[in-house]
């Protein structure tokens, strides 16, 4: 699936939050997410490699952690991301595996997430990083097959100013 995805380092969360429950669009409860970001041994930054990220999700305490094998890879030229994900029941089999294919770790990140399901296509997310000052947010849209990526990023960027938020992220949260 090929997506384009927009982040900014919030303001203020508050008046964000506000914002959009002011057009009635309210985020979910919080979850956990835990991202063990992988990378190819011969990875150069700006070259296109993949990266898989083995993904765990709590949604409450006194329910099992789900886990999910994503497959991202960000196209410079174009800006697009291309993303595939996965259900994985056996984390510590797949982890294997991803060694095996000649992947490293490269980074880890935890956050407390929140989304607003805009559409099949949109979806707004406001995290909190661990070890980061501030609360971030970020749309990701999924690019229909004739759709300009241009076109698809100016409309997210108009998004987020339209709800006051206009300083941009173009880096990773790993790089941040």
């Amino acid at each position: 699936m090929k997506k384009v995805i927009l982040k900014v380092k919030l303001s203020s969360r508050e008046s964000f939050e506000n914002k959009l429950s002011d057009i009635d669009l309210d985020f979910s409860q919080i979850y956990w997410q835990h991202d063990r970001i992988y990378i190819p041994r011969n990875y150069k930054k700006n070259s296109n490699y993949p990266r898989l990220i083995m993904r765990t999700e709590m949604y409450a305490v006194d329910k099992p952690a789900k886990y999910k094998l994503i497959l991202r890879r960000h196209i410079e030229d174009s800006g697009i991301d291309i993303v595939e994900e996965t259900t994985i029941k056996d984390y510590k089999d797949t982890v294997n595996i991803i060694l095996q294919l000649g992947f490293k770790p490269s980074a880890e990140i935890s956050r407390r997430r929140q989304d607003i399901i805009m559409d099949e296509n949109n979806v707004i997310y406001l995290d909190k990083i661990e070890n980061l000052p501030g609360y971030y947010a970020k749309i990701e849209s999924n690019l229909a097959p004739d759709e300009s990526v241009v076109e698809a990023r100016l409309d997210l960027e108009r998004t987020f100013k339209t709800l006051g938020e206009s300083n941009f992220i173009n880096s990773p949260y790993a790089e941040l």
